[in-house]
């Protein structure tokens, strides 16, 4: 799959999430070695009013979302494919008034399992807020999701 068209499903993977929508989430990258996405940072997203620091959940969203889409990069046609775990470990809190980029790439593909890991960061790949770890399972190619979400997904001439 190009990354034109790796990037185009993503965007339709992500506008499909209403969470994400009201998050305000979208894609920066996506190739076959991983995918990028941002969380912009607003006043909805603080856990912690007196620091500006992100909410937990939010972070939580951003990484699970993005180790979820990561299997858009390794499989060869779209998949449902629901999260199983996924562990988290803070490093260090998000700092206000800056956007985070969530990064994950699969590192293992199996006939049921996808394994995942990610980071989280603002300024510096390598001043990760937190890592992530995520195991999603493959439901195959004949599971829709609800209402049609994943004919919702592919593209209109497909």
């Amino acid at each position: 799959m190009s990354d034109t068209t790796l990037m185009a499903m993503a965007e339709r993977f992500l506008s499909a999430l209403k969470h994400c929508q009201v998050l305000q989430m979208r894609v920066a990258h996506a190739d076959s070695d991983g995918i990028t996405l941002v969380l912009p940072w607003s006043k909805a997203i603080v856990g912690n009013p007196q620091t500006g620091a992100v909410h937990g959940g939010a972070l939580t969203t951003l990484m699970d979302t993005t180790c979820g889409m990561a299997t858009l990069c390794v499989l060869p046609r779209f998949e449902v494919c629901p999260t199983l775990d996924l562990r988290i470990d803070y490093m260090h809190p998000a700092a206000a008034g800056k956007d985070i980029h969530g990064h994950a790439q699969c590192y293992r593909v199996t006939r049921d399992v996808i394994f995942t890991r990610g980071t989280a960061y603002q300024d510096d790949p390598d001043r990760p807020i937190c890592q992530v770890v995520g195991t999603f399972m493959r439901l195959g190619q004949d599971i829709k999701g609800g209402l049609h979400f994943g004919n919702s997904l592919r593209e209109k001439d497909a």
